[in-house]
């Protein structure tokens, strides 16, 4: 069995507070003294408690939302968990005055052991850390034994302390703790029947949380979705059904319902890097450019700081920024034109000395140049340098991979599209969504030359001279690439409507009548919207009864 190390003594605890105030410290560390507790590091900011976390493992972290300084206190406690300086046996205990509903999600996604609201209360400090440290001390083994991924070895230390009552009072973790394991030893049959067991015992949402999750990994579905939908009305349960939801279906390959799930989730909590990276990746697949936009930013914005932190996500917000002016006309397009020539500007102020980014500057440039209708600087900087040599990043590729094919380069466009599917891990999650997203693109870009604005604007020149089909047929190809567009449903429903007159509507005239229809009945349309759409489908029903829309 397991060798487990013993545990550290009140006396023997090396105890971090991270807090940028004094006051704070004196508190805590007058309050744990009385408690038998003797050796105490301080830190007001987040690099020095880093420095303390390399020199000392400690046992007991209490840590500041607002240090104020380079860090915010989520952030670092993220950063910790990932260097490995918390474990399953570190008390946590998070510090903050902020009490909204977002930064409580975002706090309770990284699990730490208690939240404690300041200002703080000397006797309340002694009463909650009494009570933690208890806990701690009582499972112990159980809490070595799965940071080590032995999860046998924890049930059989769980089921003996279950035995006796003098640990009645810690049954419910300890109970929860033999569920998870069971879960990660994919025994979900076995989890099921234990978790519905507990439900008889214990009235927690984390146990109908964990009945559904188990239901859903057997696929045991029109009792998950009963279940499912009961906890999503619950305040303290909606948000890891969200997430429970979003796992199930992106693993049943259902991008866009897990799409619409993770949008959710990540209103609930907006820090979570890798939620964002997951909706980024998923609006992709579902050519929801303004998806894939908000995510870049979120992105960029709550990895300030991080452990995340980096200038490509920077450079990911103008990309996407880039693709979403394709995809506009008019004022629209301007405004995120300029916002992003501004963006650029900035970055290259900060780090365009750094040659790193020299390359990829120039295929932003050059996309920039094309944006605006400067083909002939696009394919200058095209020409002179850029080449089909891919790097090690995924994005930089895919980013030349548009340029290549918006300068009308197709075949060059799909050789690095096909490069790049080599470097690509199938069995992650990021591997599977994106794998998807280049084969999608590699067929798309194979059978689709044009951005939707450029194919928006031919279309509407053939529409002009009366050629209805050919403007019929590249508006089906723009709203292949944009099938959330409300304008491009309506340029649609405006073709069919003069299609009507002149002949008998195909089946595929129907079907992107249907597809268009059900689009903006689906969105918020604006009053100038709502006109032209009864105004096209008025002259369609008139023309064409016999067809049930």
């Amino acid at each position: 069995m397991l060798a487990i190390p013993p545990q550290a003594s009140r006396d023997e605890l090396n105890v971090l507070v991270i807090d940028g105030q004094t006051l704070v410290h004196d508190t805590i560390q007058s309050a744990l003294v009385d408690l038998g507790v003797r050796k105490f590091k301080s830190a007001e900011n987040a690099y020095y408690a880093l420095t303390l976390c390399e020199q000392t493992k400690f046992d007991v972290v209490l840590i500041s939302f607002d240090i104020r300084s380079d860090k915010d206190g989520f952030n670092l406690l993220e950063e910790m968990k990932l260097k490995g300086y918390i474990s399953k046996t570190t008390l946590v205990i998070f510090l903050s005055a902020d009490t909204s509903m977002t930064l409580v999600n975002c706090v309770v996604e990284l699990q730490p052991s208690d939240f404690w609201v300041k200002p703080l209360d000397r006797k309340r400090i002694e009463k909650r850390f009494n009570y933690l440290f208890n806990i701690k001390q009582k499972l112990y083994k159980l809490s070595y034994c799965m940071d080590q991924g032995e999860y046998t070895t924890a049930i059989y230390y769980a089921e003996r302390q279950l035995k006796g009552q003098e640990l009645s009072a810690y049954h419910p973790q300890i109970n929860r703790m033999i569920g998870n394991c069971l879960m990660l030893l994919m025994e979900y049959s076995q989890a099921e029947t234990f978790y519905k067991n507990l439900a008889t015992q214990y009235n927690y949402g984390w146990v109908k949380v964990s009945i559904a999750r188990a239901l859903l990994k057997q696929e045991k579905l029109a009792e998950a979705e009963e279940l499912t939908a009961e906890l999503l009305d619950r305040d303290d349960t909606r948000f890891t059904t969200f997430d429970i939801l979003a796992e199930y279906y992106i693993a049943k390959e259902d991008y866009a319902k897990g799409y619409e799930i993770i949008q959710q989730a990540t209103q609930l909590a907006p820090r979570n890097i890798d939620r964002n990276k997951k909706s980024w990746n998923l609006a992709r697949l579902n050519h929801d450019k303004k998806g894939q936009y908000t995510a870049t930013m979120n992105m960029a914005k709550f990895a300030k700081n991080s452990i995340h932190d980096s200038p490509d996500l920077t450079l990911n917000v103008i990309r996407s920024a880039i693709d979403l002016a394709a995809s506009l006309n008019g004022e629209e397009a301007n405004k995120l034109i300029l916002k992003t020539e501004r963006d650029i500007n900035l970055f290259v102020n900060e780090h365009g000395a750094n040659k790193d980014f020299k390359d990829k500057l120039v295929v932003i440039s050059a996309r920039m140049f094309n944006l605006k209708n400067d083909k002939k600087s696009a394919e200058t900087l095209l020409k002179e340098n850029i080449n089909l040599t891919p790097t090690a990043s995924i994005e930089d590729n895919l980013d030349k991979v548009k340029a290549f094919h918006e300068m009308g380069y197709w075949e060059d466009a799909l050789k690095l599209l096909d490069t790049i599917k080599q470097q690509i891990e199938g069995d992650s999650f990021l591997g599977q969504v994106i794998n998807e997203y280049l084969e999608q693109e590699s067929q798309e870009r194979k059978d689709i030359h044009y951005s939707p604005k450029e194919l928006g604007e031919m279309a509407s020149n053939h529409y002009k001279s009366k050629r209805y089909d050919a403007a019929f047929n590249l508006l089906i190809q723009t709203f292949t690439l944009s099938p959330n567009n409300p304008n491009i449903a309506l340029s649609i429903l405006k073709v069919l409507a003069k299609l009507v007159d002149e002949t008998q509507l195909s089946e595929e005239h129907i079907l992107y009548l249907d597809k268009s229809k059900g689009l903006l009945e689906s969105l918020p349309l604006t009053s100038r919207q709502q006109g032209r759409m009864d105004e096209y489908m008025t002259n369609i029903d008139a023309q064409y009864t016999t067809v049930n829309h």
